[in-house]
């Protein structure tokens, strides 16, 4: 299994195994999923959770795209390539209880390909942080 096999699996297990794990703690809402395509490559699957008993909205998104690297592409990366891949995974949960604090994170991986979609370059990106909200 290639690297880029290996992280989709990751992002998908983890977005099932988190979404389980917050309509469990919540015990009310469910959440709702919407899958959507990218006209140039790719989709994703945005799950959203809302008016719950201990959250009141969050969002726990993935994402797998790809497609041609473009001129502008190559001029803000700073990249010499022919194609690219991304996938991530996005969460943001807000709880009901103004104490708890927010919890947002992302996580990505890019690669990209020469001519012969062999891969010349990869990295990963991301991080998590707590928001409190109670002033």
């Amino acid at each position: 299994m290639t690297v880029k096999e290996q992280w989709i699996a990751i992002i998908h297990q983890l977005q099932n195994d988190i979404c389980a794990a917050v309509e469990a703690v919540d015990g009310k809402a469910t959440f709702f999923e919407d899958q959507w395509e990218r006209e140039e490559g790719g989709g994703g699957k945005t799950r959203v959770i809302a008016n719950g008993n201990v959250f009141e909205k969050g969002g726990v998104n993935t994402s797998i795209v790809f497609g041609d690297v473009t001129d502008a592409m190559k001029t803000q990366l700073k990249i010499n390539g022919a194609k690219w891949f991304a996938c991530g995974m996005s969460i943001v949960i807000h709880p009901v209880n103004p104490i708890v604090p927010t919890v947002h994170c992302n996580y990505r991986m890019f690669e990209l390909y020469n001519e012969k979609e062999e891969v010349i370059d990869r990295w990963f990106g991301g991080g998590t942080d707590l928001t409190p909200l109670f002033i």
